[in-house]
């Protein structure tokens, strides 16, 4: 009989700490796990808004192709998981030289979230950037380009219209 008493007084607390610890650990997995599917989420639309900028770019960039504009509606969700997200974008040289090509490096960020991705495109020495926000739920969410006189594609985020 005393070998049971004692049987009980280790398992009893092994079995308090179980109650306790598998929800906290269960927890700790799915918020981890919503995490990591929100930023793949996330990255994958910064994939495709390169994709498109660098499209564009390439389209405009060739000789046969006269001054004007265009603008790309974006075919990205407005939502993800439920969280609008706002995207701004920076123009730097690939390296110092003065006709080396230039990395617009694009972030997109969950509006009240701590969430964010980056992605960079490489795009050749006659771009310009027009600072500008990307917003998800916009009916606008467009890419602005617009071909200069002089050879130089200006590119923007589209917004209301």
């Amino acid at each position: 009989m005393p070998q049971i008493t004692i049987e009980y007084m280790i398992m009893i607390p092994i079995l308090i700490l179980q109650i306790f610890l598998f929800p906290l650990t269960a927890g700790w997995i799915m918020s981890t796990w919503v995490d990591s599917r929100q930023t793949l989420a996330l990255q994958e639309t910064a994939s495709h808004l390169g994709s498109s900028i660098h499209q564009m770019y390439s389209a405009l960039n060739h000789e046969s192709i006269s001054a004007g504009a265009v603008t790309n509606r974006l075919e990205v969700p407005p939502f993800i998981e439920g969280f609008a997200y706002t995207g701004n974008a920076s123009l730097r040289a690939l390296v110092s030289a003065p006709n080396s090509s230039q990395v617009l490096d694009i972030t997109l960020r969950f509006i009240g979230g701590r969430i964010e991705s980056t992605t960079s495109v490489t795009l050749g020495q006659n771009v310009a950037w027009q600072n500008s926000t990307f917003m998800s739920n916009s009916t606008y969410a467009s890419i602005i380009a617009e071909k200069m006189s002089n050879g130089t594609i200006l590119l923007s985020f589209g917004g209301a219209e």
